[in-house]
Parts: structure tokens; sequence; C-alpha cells
């Protein structure tokens, strides 16, 4: 069996855990909300089924958001709202992870320098540490987020601090936000504005750094976690960062033809149409004699620079037939080509 994108998974070990289920081969689920949970205020179809199935199987889960702004505790009533049983310390978001790094830098009860949000100092003070407004004070740390009442004077006193030395963390560098107007400037347009004031750079918390899975995990008391997410660049490539698998869904940001284009260093260890994907067994592909990779009723080939993908079935199965073959040719298959060739799968 195969699997181009993590570890095999042992497959007693699975039916002594959960009878195959993909999420009870883990001790933990780690979750993005956006594109994965819910996309704008609603929730991902199948997202409140599935997830309610887990938790009455006794799967832990977390809820993991670059979103510093705001309250775990406000996130988690959004999603109760959509009908999940989540509890506050659910959610866990880039400022809390922020946090530890500055804790992890300085002793207790060290004055840090926040710029942000009420949430990222709330956050700060849960590490025993004490927020300062002030370079005068002497920070120990400059931790940074975002709030849409960040000034001009607080991104001085950040500059003149880092300009000094004095350790600068960030809880994510995503450069935009969106808003019920379009998108506006996020934390990373923020960032750039110390970065270039100072010629630093900073440590960053939030996804694809693995700080955040870490701090997920140790929340969710997890050593062996499944991060599910739908984007490449920062959910899937954060996981590995962490060494943890992970699962790619199709809800969001990420298609098909992106999927089969990425660079080994963001493969996902697992992919499904949604989440799903969670209560089925892991999918695994075998290669066959003439080169082909067959996954269930589907079979998969790379020619000529071309994806070769025949069978029927589960569309999730002709997706990893499809990504393994990808993944397994000396050259990548052209996107456009393959993403016609993906378009004849049922349900993909």
């Amino acid at each position: 069996m195969h699997r181009p994108g993590g570890a095999d998974v042992d497959a007693a070990g699975a039916a002594e855990r959960g009878g195959g289920s993909l999420a009870l081969l883990y001790d933990a689920v780690l979750l993005d909300l956006d594109g994965v949970v819910r996309v704008g205020s609603r929730a991902v179809p199948h997202a409140v089924p599935v997830l309610g199935r887990l938790r009455d199987a006794g799967c832990r889960t977390a809820y993991v958001t670059n979103n510093a702004g705001r309250p775990p505790a406000e996130l988690a009533g959004e999603l109760r709202g959509l009908g999940l049983a989540v509890a506050d310390g659910d959610v866990v978001t880039s400022a809390q992870a922020a946090a530890r790094l500055a804790a992890e830098r300085c002793g207790p009860g060290a004055p840090v320098l926040v710029v942000g949000s009420e949430a990222l100092r709330t956050a700060v003070v849960g590490q025993g540490l004490r927020p300062v407004a002030s370079e005068r004070e002497d920070p120990a740390a400059v931790v940074q987020g975002f709030a849409p009442t960040v000034s001009w004077r607080e991104l001085a006193e950040a500059g003149y601090a880092v300009a000094r030395s004095v350790p600068w963390i960030v809880t994510n560098t995503d450069l935009t936000a969106p808003t019920q107007r379009g998108v506006a400037p996020g934390n990373g347009a923020l960032v750039a504005v110390v970065r270039a004031a100072t010629g630093a750079e900073p440590a960053v918390a939030g996804k694809p750094s693995a700080a955040l899975f870490r701090e997920a995990a140790e929340r969710a008391g997890a050593r062996q976690p499944l991060m599910v997410g739908d984007s490449l660049d920062t959910d899937v490539q954060g996981a590995r960062r962490a060494g943890y698998d992970s699962l790619l869904v199709l809800t969001g940001r990420t298609g098909p033809a992106e999927l089969l284009a990425a660079p080994p260093h963001r493969r996902p260890t697992h992919v499904g149409r949604d989440l799903r994907a969670l209560c089925a067994p892991p999918l695994a592909a075998e290669r066959e004699a003439d080169g082909s990779w067959r996954c269930a009723g589907w079979h998969a080939r790379v020619a000529d620079g071309e994806l070769l993908l025949e069978g029927d079935g589960d569309p999730d199965a002709g997706l990893w037939a499809a990504c393994t073959a990808a993944w397994s040719a000396p050259e990548a298959p052209d996107p456009a080509r393959a993403l016609a060739v993906l378009d004849r799968v049922p349900g993909s």
C-alpha cells in the first residue's frame, strides 16, 4: 500500500481503534475553520453531521485558526450556532500560539509589548506575562497581531523595540483580511510596516508555522493528531512541518488541479471531497505490473506527460489514484489536461 503524502497506517491498529474509520486512526482531529467547517456564516455541507458522529465515537477535535483578532469563546459560540457541540477551549488561535512562544522566550511576569486585539492581550496574560504598550517600558518581547484599530503609534512602538533587537513574534503573516466590503489589508501588511522600518524578520506563530499546530495538539492532549484543511500552503505544509498527517478536503481553497500539481512539501497524507472522508477507511493505492496505480475501482498512470484515469466507484478513490500516479511520475502531468480527466469522475 502506498500513501505518497505521509506515513502508512497499521491496518490492525485501525481495526482495533476505530473499525477502519480514518479519524479514529489518530488521537485527535485538528480542523481548519473557513472552507472546512464553514463558509462565511454557513456550515460546509456534511460538516455538522460528520463532526457529530465523531464526537459520539469519542474522537477529540480542536478547531485551528490564524484569526488572532477574536477570542476563542466568540469563535466557539459561532460554531455552536451552526449546530456543533464545541467548548470554548476547543478553539485554538494564532494569538494563543504567539503568546506561548513569547512565554518560552521570557520569564514569568515579563513585560511584553502587545500590538493587536484585546484577544491577543488576554492570551498573553494567560501565559503569565504582563502586557505593556510602549518600548519605554523595556519589554522582553514584542507580540504583534491584527486588529482594525492598530495605529501608527502602536506600530512605531513595535518598531522602536524591534530595532534594538527585542524578540519579535507575530501571530500570522496573512496579507489580506476578508471584510463585508471586500479584501482589506491583513496582519501581514502591518508586519511589513515594522519589517520595512527595522529590516528584522519575526518569528511567526500561525500557519504554516508548526507552532500553532503543536499548540492545538497540546490543548487537545494529542500526540498523533490529524490536521484537516483546505489549503496546501498553510494547512498541509504546516502539518508537515509539525510532523503530523493531514487530510486535504476540496470544499475550500484548493481544487483538483492544484492538488495534482502539489510539490512534495505540500502533499497531504489523505484527500477527500469533504469531511465525510473522516468516517471512511483511509485510501491507499497499489502499484500494478503495468506501472499504473490502483485504488479501489480506479486505475491511473502518467504516460508522455498525460494523466490517464479509468474506472468507476468512489470518487475519492479515483482522485487518490490520480494523485498517486501524478506524484510518482518523473514529470508532473499537464494540470489543465489532468483536470479535464478528473472532470469525468462522478462527484469529484
